[in-house]
């Protein structure tokens, strides 16, 4: 009696991320490649249609920001190659590097109108809040329309 072995490019290629859920900054995640083929198939990793690892498994120690993006695997063998479908991998991190401006720069005289602008790196994005001294200006400046406008003034 003879065996037949069907020999089958990848097909069922697919992607899991351990942990499910939010990814925080300094976690650890696992990405792992499922595939069917015969021969087994050798899988390869992608970040962005960057090559970044190779085998069923990668894995991330101590997670940064720079690792969110799209990820894939590539299954190949003999008879074909598969991708898997997207994987985003969305790592969320505190506030950082906040940086205040005013515009316009240079001499401000009372009367004249001056724009504050804060901007920060986070995901998600940080909710601003304004102090001046110890008071919280969001409470002190909200109107019923949304904010008020100011003119600079003595306080």
């Amino acid at each position: 009696m003879k065996t037949v072995s069907l020999l089958d490019p990848p097909k069922n290629v697919s992607v899991s991320i351990s942990p499910s859920g939010e990814i925080l900054e300094g976690d650890s995640v696992t990405l792992s490649c499922s595939s069917d083929s015969n021969p087994p198939a050798e899988i390869s990793w992608f970040k962005e249609g960057t090559i970044v690892g190779s085998g069923s498994i990668y894995s991330i120690s101590k997670i940064s920001s720079n690792h969110s993006g799209e990820y894939k695997c590539k299954s190949r063998n003999k008879h074909g190659e598969k991708d898997s479908d997207i994987a985003m991998l969305n790592v969320m991190y505190a506030p950082r590097n906040a940086v205040v401006s005013i515009s316009p720069s240079g001499e401000i005289v009372e009367g004249d109108s001056v724009t504050l602008s804060c901007s920060s790196d986070s995901n998600p994005p940080a909710e601003i809040i304004w102090f001046k001294g110890t008071t919280n200006l969001r409470l002190a400046l909200m109107t019923a329309r949304g904010w008020s406008s100011l003119k600079s003034k003595p306080f």
